[in-house]
């Protein structure tokens, strides 16, 4: 909620700082307009099955649980030009079809982190490793642990670059420069996580890498003022599945998993009015 009234304020004094010249200028369609936003997210994650395959190990890590890695809110991090892209961070850019439908490409930077010294089932194979945990399983318990087993983390992170279609509604108008509308839409992308994975200490392959596809839903309230910013609330929520998943140096060494997500975002922007600039030049 603070994180609310921050936006609200800053956006306010941008709007009257605009100068009323320009914001009459502006139009109730929507229809032609082009908009971006940039915000922030908590994200949540159901338990997934993780399968990991090389030439020395072939298992399942069944219902492994894990957890976002969003920092505490802070001015320093948050608003810091030189680290936008450190918290985890929505960035959208859209255009309206019509006066109800836009359309849009977008990034939702998420971070998932498996849960240290969780306890889980494991099926499969280690073999070669020279480690304690070479191995048949069958259904046994293990610890994860990553210090000496597993540490894994898509923390920078696991984003999801998504097309989005949207419809908006007019809700009410609350006072002659704000109007309250609500928003619903569908999504589809592609995940091109940065995995943070050790397994059996074997390092790291701290890479970017098309590692599969999501799908999801979203609703949302908008707050717009002056018919020029805005600050939007959205609830999102979705299907990841990554079966192609970087889990140390060795190409042929890969993961695999599929998880339900949800989001809750808040986020602040703008809208230019791209039939304004037409108009101009069938003025000339």
């Amino acid at each position: 909620m603070r994180i609310f009234y921050i936006l609200f304020f800053i956006l306010s004094a941008a709007a009257s700082a605009y100068g009323q010249e320009n914001l009459t200028l502006s139009t109730d369609s929507k229809k032609g307009k082009l908009y971006f936003y940039w915000g922030w997210n908590t994200a949540q994650y159901s338990s997934s099955d993780i399968e990991f395959k090389g030439e020395d190990h072939n298992f399942v890590l069944k219902n492994v649980k894990s957890h976002d890695h969003d920092l505490r809110w802070k001015v320093s991090e948050h608003l810091n030009p030189g680290r936008l892209t450190i918290p985890q961070f929505n960035f959208r850019v859209g255009y309206f079809l019509n006066d109800h439908w836009d359309i849009s490409i977008g990034t939702d930077h998420m971070k998932y982190v498996v849960n240290d010294l969780q306890t889980v089932k494991i099926s499969g194979y280690i073999e070669g490793t020279g480690t304690v945990y070479d191995g048949v399983y069958d259904n046994d318990d293990i610890v994860i642990d990553q210090e000496s087993f597993l540490e894994f983390e898509h923390t920078d992170g696991l984003n999801y670059v998504n097309v989005g279609l949207r419809r908006n509604d007019k809700l009410a108008s609350l006072t002659s420069f704000a109007d309250l509308n609500l928003l619903v839409g569908v999504n589809a992308g592609v995940l091109i996580p940065k995995t943070n994975s050790d397994l059996l200490n074997k390092g790291k392959n701290d890479e970017f890498h098309l590692a599969g596809y999501g799908v999801g839903a979203t609703g949302g309230l908008n707050l717009t003022l002056f018919k020029v910013f805005f600050i939007q609330t959205e609830l999102k929520s979705g299907y990841i599945n990554l079966p192609s998943i970087i889990t140390t140096p060795l190409d042929t060494d890969r993961g695999k998993q599929d998880f339900l997500f949800s989001q809750w975002n808040v986020v602040f922007g703008g809208y230019i009015n791209l039939n304004k600039k037409h108009k101009a030049k069938n003025k000339r």
